[in-house]
């Protein structure tokens, strides 16, 4: 049986009782969201791969298919997308369900604890369906005067956070997951989101190094329209007021 709902009650009760993010000082720009996570795991006695730089997901559990990704946030600050380094997101990774884990805390603490304000755990279907691409970045060489010089193609993907996608999950702490996905009985359902695929997706870009411009080719989506519904639970005891998909996600085609 899926551990994710398990893990977010955990977060959950530990942000209730106040466990705080504590980081090993200013410079610590990266991990102290992770570290806090992953004390909540080993509360679990759960077995897990230990994150590295380049990793992904950041933590890869070892008795159960699942990996969970980080993606701490200051707030007040970014909140609509995030960076994603390099991996686009997606809801299954080399046989893996994927989870995201978006913590905010404040951007401007007075000191090196400091508590998670809110929390979102979603499946990585939520943000992007494809779970086929594949990243790779490319280089050439011959660019210059001489023609010696190196250029490299290195993706960078900006996604959409669950704070700009779903409406009632600021200054809350919820759990996103595909519509039949089993759940512990002290979750409460507080909302249905349904996103559709779009008629045109991008299959390649190309970039003129003489007017800097950009151009991308579509071609028609095979699986357009298709709706992927998702559930929004909350933990027994927390407020219950509604997720919904946001209004111009829903506008969108």
């Amino acid at each position: 049986m899926s551990k994710v709902s398990t893990i977010f009650k955990t977060c959950v009760q530990a942000i209730q009782g106040g466990v705080l993010i504590e980081r090993e000082g200013r410079n610590d720009k990266e991990f102290h969201f992770q570290n806090w996570f992953k004390d909540r795991l080993e509360s679990m006695a759960l077995n897990y791969d230990s994150p590295g730089r380049n990793s992904y997901p950041d933590f890869r559990l070892v008795h159960d298919a699942e990996g969970f990704e980080l993606k701490g946030l200051a707030y007040p600050g970014r909140e609509v997308d995030y960076d994603c380094n390099s991996q686009v997101p997606c809801g299954e990774h080399n046989g893996r369900q994927v989870y995201y884990v978006f913590g905010r805390y404040p951007t401007d603490p007075d000191g090196n604890s400091y508590p998670v304000l809110d929390l979102v755990l979603c499946h990585g279907s939520f943000l992007n369906a494809d779970n086929t691409y594949v990243h790779k970045n490319k280089s050439f060489r011959g660019f210059g005067s001489y023609g010696d010089i190196l250029v490299r193609d290195r993706k960078m993907y900006v996604a959409p956070t669950p704070f700009a996608l779903a409406e009632g999950t600021a200054h809350r702490r919820t759990l996103i997951i595909p519509d039949g996905h089993e759940v512990d009985d002290d979750l409460v359902e507080v909302g249905t989101l349904v996103r559709r695929e779009v008629d045109e997706i991008v299959v390649a870009y190309s970039f003129d190094l003489r007017t800097n411009e950009i151009a991308t080719s579509h071609v028609p989506n095979p699986n357009a329209g298709r709706e992927h519904v998702f559930k929004a639970y909350r933990l027994a005891g927390d407020p219950s007021d509604p997720v919904s998909l946001s209004k111009q996600k829903k506008k969108r085609k």
